[in-house]
């Protein structure tokens, strides 16, 4: 599996929506798939299965708010 569909998959178990994966510029904030625990399982989650840990204080919700700019960020942690 290559590293978005890994990233997708992971953002598809935590809102518990499989359209993340169809939609990857959607808002996961604005529509209402995504909060403050959310956030902090999705951390977890990137940090278990991907091995890459993203500080909370790294953590804007302006930056992060869609799959594809998860995937940018996770992708500049790497």
């Amino acid at each position: 599996m290559n590293f978005e569909q890994e990233v997708l998959d992971i953002l598809a178990e935590v809102c518990q929506e499989e359209s993340v994966k169809e939609t990857p510029d959607m808002d996961l904030f604005e529509e209402g798939l995504l909060d403050s625990f959310g956030t902090v399982e999705m951390l977890v989650e990137f940090e278990d299965r991907l091995g890459i840990l993203v500080p909370i204080t790294e953590f804007d919700r302006d930056v992060w708010n869609t799959p594809n700019a998860i995937i940018k960020q996770l992708k500049n942690l790497k």
